[in-house]
This record gives structure tokens, sequence and C-alpha cells, in this order.
């Protein structure tokens, strides 16, 4: 699984909250941990959706 974050990022924090393993605020952006997806891909799915302006995108291999 790949996860990137957008530019459109507005920095609310829900996916940090959602699966902080894998996401971390840097500023008032959103930076992705990839050496942790593998271990909470369901999580990502979790915060890909509940982000408020679709900033998280999620493609598999």
């Amino acid at each position: 699984m790949n996860v990137t974050v957008l530019d459109t990022c507005v920095g609310c924090g829900a996916c940090a909250i959602i699966n902080p393993e894998v996401f971390d605020m840097k500023g008032n952006k959103a930076v992705v941990n990839t050496d942790r997806i593998s271990v909470s891909e369901d999580l990502c799915i979790d915060a890909a959706i509940s982000c408020p302006v679709n900033a998280i995108e999620i493609f598999d291999y």
C-alpha cells in the first residue's frame, strides 16, 4: 500500500489522531511515516475516509 498526503492538506490533524503510527503533523501539514504503513493499513484507510479535504491518497502496489 502506498499512502501520500497531497498539498491540499489543511492540517486538521484527524489522520494523526486516527493513525498516529503512520501520520504525523509537521507544522500545519500531515506527513506519512512510510515504514509503518504495513502494520496499520486499515487505519490508513480510516484516516483517508475521515480527511475533510480528501488530501490522503491510497494506492495498492
